[in-house]
């Protein structure tokens, strides 16, 4: 009957449009009520999720990610990714996914890349004759890229929400190569859709064009190796690697750039503390939900009605993916993250999937999640900027949906896609 309190008032307040952190919160302190816990408990809770101090590596992440765009970065790295594969194929759509995979290693967020490189490549695409909806479902689709590529800040989530015993580093790590194969689908994708539709290649800029792109785009790319040389060698915690990150971002915007105006610094750092507010107070509601799961044995009940279903591990992450696709249509990804973790994290570790592992199929998952309505915060980012409805976008997008699902599948039964690569950093003496 707890249970039934629990999640009965989380999903009846979420069906009357009630805001995510309220639900988590109000169904957290219905069920204390009824169990006869002091209501304090969820107070506590609550207070407990927020004083976590890998924490401040969201705010200062999504902070230099706002400061990049408004700081002419993106548009540089556009240019560059434009120089390079704009000759192929559906060059502008190509450029697209290139310019997201390279951005994505700086602003770690899928709406801001959507917002940040739609708002360069979709306006340009439309001029060039590509329908808006393709356009819109490129940017939305290769937005999902900066989920898996350090810094990301759904993986720093996942981490504590699996009690803060899973590696950062080796989480991003983990995530490059499924990024980098999520970005080759989605370009294999769009050349194939744009040679049926016959839309037009960009000309090649020349050698000496293209180094002169790169040139003035290096001191933004060199953020990437910043932040992944320096929380993977130990010379920096990741929470470190965020401020240095902001630091950094101002550096290069005020004084090799010096495109960030005192309009463009005040709107990033408004932009920033109101995110990171509504960030906190889900992660908050989420951590007292979170903690009546534990104590309700929701995990262990999961574990048991798991196993009377399957023993087989593929079966089971099968199952897992099936519901988390489903719970992504119209829940957002750090409350289903939160939520999530604490109930399938011991299932999958209980049937032998490493943690890791399981934290860039969760990410990927849910990331596809953000691309679907009726919620999908990225697909209405980049239907906005291309001012088409959603319905037109998302009676286009299957192939692209198609391509984010296989590599899915294909991330979720090869373990070396995820594991590979942090085993090699392991052995790397230091």
């Amino acid at each position: 009957m707890e249970l039934v309190v629990l999640f009965g008032t989380f999903i009846v307040l979420m069906l009357i449009g009630t805001p995510i952190a309220f639900c988590l919160g109000i169904s957290s302190f219905a069920t204390v009520l009824y169990l006869g816990i002091p209501p304090l408990v969820v107070f506590q809770r609550l207070n407990a999720g927020v004083s976590v101090f890998t924490l401040m590596a969201i705010p200062f992440f999504i902070y230099a990610g706002d400061l990049m765009v408004r700081g002419g970065i993106a548009s540089r790295i556009v240019a560059f990714a434009g120089s390079l594969i704009g000759h192929v194929r559906g060059g502008l759509g190509q450029v697209n996914i290139a310019a997201s995979t390279l951005f994505g290693g700086i602003s770690g967020s899928a709406v801001a890349e959507a917002a940040a490189v739609g708002g360069i490549m979709i306006p340009q695409m439309q001029q060039r004759g590509y329908d808006p909806a393709y356009a819109v479902n490129v940017t939305s689709m290769a937005a999902l890229i900066a989920l898996l590529l350090p810094p990301s800040h759904n993986m720093i989530i996942y981490s504590i929400s699996g009690g803060g015993r899973i590696s950062i580093a080796d989480l991003f790590t983990a995530g490059i190569i499924p990024g980098l194969l999520l970005a080759l689908a989605l370009m294999i994708t769009a050349y194939f859709v744009a040679r049926r539709r016959g839309y037009p290649t960009e000309p090649f800029p020349g050698f000496r064009r293209t180094g002169w792109y790169f040139i003035v785009a290096v001191p933004g790319l060199l953020l990437i190796a910043i932040i992944f040389g320096g929380v993977r060698s130990g010379v920096f915690t990741a929470t470190e690697s965020s401020c240095i990150a902001v630091l950094y971002a101002l550096l290069v915007t005020l004084l090799v750039y010096r495109t960030l105006g005192w309009r463009a610094f005040v709107d990033a750092t408004l932009g920033a503390v109101r995110t990171t507010a509504m960030v906190l107070i889900i992660i908050g509601t989420a951590a007292s939900f979170g903690w009546l799961m534990a104590f309700l044995r929701v995990p262990a009940h999961m574990i048991a009605a798991m196993q009377t279903i399957s023993d087989n591990p593929l079966v089971v992450l099968m199952l897992i993916n099936v519901l988390l696709l489903f719970l992504g249509t119209f829940m957002d990804m750090a409350p289903l993250i939160i939520i999530t973790t604490p109930i399938f994290l011991p299932v999958v570790v209980a049937f032998g999937v490493n943690p890791i592992h399981f934290g860039v199929i969760l990410i990927l998952n849910l990331g596809i999640g953000l691309n679907t309505p009726p919620l999908g915060p990225v697909q209405f980012v980049a239907a906005a900027v291309g001012r088409i409805s959603i319905w037109r976008a998302m009676r286009s997008i299957w192939p692209f949906y198609l391509a984010g699902i296989i590599v899915l599948i294909l991330v979720t039964y090869i373990p070396a896609l995820s594991l590979w690569l942090p085993s090699v950093f392991t052995r790397v003496p230091r």
